[in-house]
């Protein structure tokens, strides 16, 4: 199996969040890790964020930014964002979340020794105004298909996975059913046998938005549905695990609130 060590992308959409962006990208281009591009893509942005942008762009030249002429969405952008990467591994991040600088050195420690296919990690969290919660997201050394089906522990922000692993497992064009799409690429992956391995360290800083907490959840139970009904589980097995995903989202919202 194939290590991670040379280049890896960073895919990184970008859509009016000036107020974050740039503290996004210092995490990002100041990791201790060195041999990596970002692909940066401006998903037709109406505030400041194309400045940042091109700002950054010239002063790096690991930044690879790319304008959508239209625009056309997280998950689309995303998609374009990793047809376009070099790196034979890619990382994200949302443009709202903060890497630790030793973030992708360690988990390329950890790829190495254990020949994992899924590396991610733990998550601390602020608010829109940056203030820290004292709550994180612990997470264990390894999970499997049937733990992870409880909760999805795996944040997008933390997750460095193989290209090819993505473009195989990942339900991108499933358009007619919407679904968590990183939850779903994480059970397939699993399922097929993949092996996932995590740090239990807070390498991400995950912001939390009010909106997000407070007019969303319907929506996120109805996406979680979704996703158990797209790899297959049956009626019954898809309200348990249900109950178990809405437990354990009570219990982060209670940290969060």
């Amino acid at each position: 199996m194939s290590d991670p060590s040379g280049l890896i992308s960073v895919i990184l959409p970008a859509f009016n969040c000036e107020k974050t962006l740039e503290d996004t990208l210092d995490s990002v281009i100041g990791q201790t890790y060195r041999d990596l591009e970002v692909i940066l893509i401006n998903d037709s942005s109406t505030d400041g964020t194309s400045a940042i942008c091109d700002r950054y762009a010239r002063k790096d030249a690991r930044i690879r930014y790319y304008v959508n002429s239209k625009n056309i969405g997280t998950l689309e952008t995303r998609l374009r964002a990793i047809n376009l990467a070099k790196g034979e591994w890619i990382a994200f991040v949302d443009s709202d979340d903060v890497w630790d600088t030793c973030k992708l050195e360690k988990q390329v420690g950890l790829q190495k020794a254990t020949d994992c296919d899924l590396i991610y990690t733990a998550s601390s969290f602020v608010n829109e105004n940056g203030k820290k919660y004292k709550w994180i997201m612990h997470v264990p050394e390894e999970v499997g298909y049937k733990r992870l089906l409880r909760q999805n522990i795996i944040s997008n922000s933390s997750v460095l996975l193989r290209k090819s692993d993505f473009l195989k497992y990942s339900p991108f064009t499933e358009r007619e059913n919407d679904m968590h799409e990183d939850f779903a690429c994480w059970l397939c992956m699993l399922r097929a046998g993949r092996k996932a391995r995590g740090i239990n360290e807070p390498l991400i800083t995950y912001r939390i938005h009010k909106k997000s907490i407070s007019s969303n959840k319907v929506n996120a139970s109805k996406l979680n549905m979704n996703t158990y009904k797209y790899i297959g589980l049956d009626f019954f097995e898809r309200y348990y695990y249900q109950c178990c995903y809405a437990v354990n989202g009570i219990f982060k919202y209670m940290h969060l609130r």
